[in-house]
C-alpha cells in the first residue's frame, strides 16, 4: 500500500474513531469488551457480512459511504431479530492506489456509522487487496435464549405478512445511476438517497420484533425475503397490498420497466419483513404507533408448500410471484 502502509492505515482509522486512549487495548493483538452490565442477557448474537467493491458498491459512492453500508448491513440482519448491536471488529482489504485522503474518509464513515447505530468498533483488520473489501462483524446480547428470537421458520397459517417500510426507491435508484433512467424532482433525490445512504429499520426491529413469529432484513429483495421465510416455515404467503413507494409506478412507466419488479426484486432496501399473529399484531401496532413507527401489513400466510402468491383485488385472481432478486455467485441480479 505505498507510502501508507499498514501501521500507518491502522493510525489513521483509530485515530478518526477516537478509540487511541481510551482503552490500553485498543491497539493490541486483541480486542476486549467488558461485560459488566451483562449480567441479565444469556445469547451472544454474532453477524458477519462483507462487502466486495465491484458487486456492491454503485457508482459515484464516496469512501465515507462505503464505510457506513458496510455497517448498515450488519446492523440491519441484526434489527430483523430484534437484537441492538453492541460491539464491532472490521477488517478492511485496501488497494494500493488508495490515499491518505480516501482512508481517511473511509475511517469517517466507520465514526459517522458507529454513532448513528451505537455500536462500538473495537478492532480489526487490514490488508491489501486489489479491491475495497470490508468484513464486519457485530456483536449483540439478548436477554432471551436463543431460541427465543424471531427465526425464518415459525410462520404459521392465519398470521399477517408485515414490512417496516415501502419498496422501489433503491432499484429505481440504481436504475438512474447506472442505466441513466429518466428521474426528476423529489423522486430522484430519494431514490438516489436510498442507494447512497441506505437505512436500516434498526428501532422498527429493536422495538417490534419481539412481536413476530419469522422476520429477516430484504438487503437481497422482497421476493426473495417472501420466499425463504415461506419456504423455511413450509407456508404459501398471500400478498394483497403491494408495498409501493411513493412515484415508483410513474418511474417505472416513464422508463417502460416493469413496476413489480422495481418493488419485489431490488434488494439492498434492508427493511425488515416479518410475520405475526393477529393477536401479537395488535401489539405491535400500538407500539408503532406510542413510537412514531410506520408499519404496513402486506398480506396472510396460508397452509401450503412454501410460494408466494399476489392478489389482485379487482379480479380475486392470484398470480405468483417469482423469485427474484440479488444472489451471490449467481450473478444476477434481476429488477427489471
Amino acid at each position: 500500500m505505498s507510502v501508507l502502509n499498514e501501521r500507518a492505515i491502522i493510525d489513521i482509522i483509530i485515530s478518526n474513531l477516537g478509540l487511541r486512549g481510551n482503552n490500553k487495548r485498543r491497539d493490541d493483538d486483541v480486542s476486549t469488551v467488558s461485560l459488566r452490565n451483562m449480567k441479565r442477557m444469556k445469547s451472544l448474537i454474532i453477524k458477519c457480512d462483507m462487502l466486495v467493491e465491484s458487486t456492491d458498491v454503485p457508482p459515484g459512492m464516496y469512501p465515507w459511504q462505503i464505510a457506513r453500508k458496510s455497517i448498515s448491513a450488519c446492523v440491519s440482519d441484526l434489527s430483523a431479530k430484534g437484537i441492538k448491536p453492541h460491539v464491532s471488529l472490521i477488517s478492511v482489504g485496501i488497494p494500493k492506489k488508495y490515499s491518505k485522503t480516501e482512508i481517511e474518509d473511509l475511517a469517517k464513515g466507520f465514526q459517522i456509522a458507529s454513532k448513528e447505530f451505537g455500536v462500538k468498533i473495537v478492532g480489526g483488520d487490514t490488508n491489501e487487496s486489489k479491491e475495497l473489501i470490508i468484513d464486519c462483524s457485530m456483536i449483540g446480547f439478548s436477554e432471551d435464549c436463543a431460541s427465543g428470537l424471531p427465526g425464518r421458520n415459525g410462520a404459521k397459517p392465519g398470521d399477517l405478512v408485515v414490512v417496516s417500510g415501502e419498496f422501489g426507491y433503491t432499484s429505481s435508484g440504481l436504475k438512474i445511476l447506472t442505466k441513466n433512467a429518466k428521474a426528476y424532482g423529489e423522486f430522484k433525490n430519494n431514490a438516489i438517497s436510498s442507494v447512497m445512504k441506505p437505512k436500516p429499520a434498526q428501532k422498527f426491529g429493536i422495538s417490534l420484533a419481539k412481536y413476530f413469529s419469522a422476520s429477516m432484513d430484504s438487503s437481497d429483495g422482497l421476493s426473495i425475503s417472501l420466499y425463504e421465510l415461506a419456504r423455511q416455515s413450509n407456508v404459501n404467503f398471500l400478498i394483497d397490498n403491494i408495498p409501493s413507494a411513493k412515484g415508483v409506478c410513474n418511474f417505472a412507466r416513464n422508463n417502460h420497466l416493469d413496476y413489480k419488479r422495481l418493488i419485489f426484486c431490488g434488494g439492498e432496501e434492508y427493511e425488515i419483513v416479518g410475520t405475526s399473529a393477529p393477536a401479537n399484531l395488535k401489539k405491535a401496532k400500538a407500539t408503532a404507533r406510542r413510537l412514531k413507527l410506520k408499519l404496513f401489513i402486506i398480506g396472510k400466510v396460508e397452509k401450503g408448500e412454501g410460494k408466494v402468491y399476489l392478489l389482485d383485488r379487482k379480479t380475486g385472481k392470484r398470480v405468483q410471484l417469482k423469485d427474484m432478486g440479488y444472489v451471490h455467485l449467481n450473478h444476477r441480479r434481476k429488477s427489471g
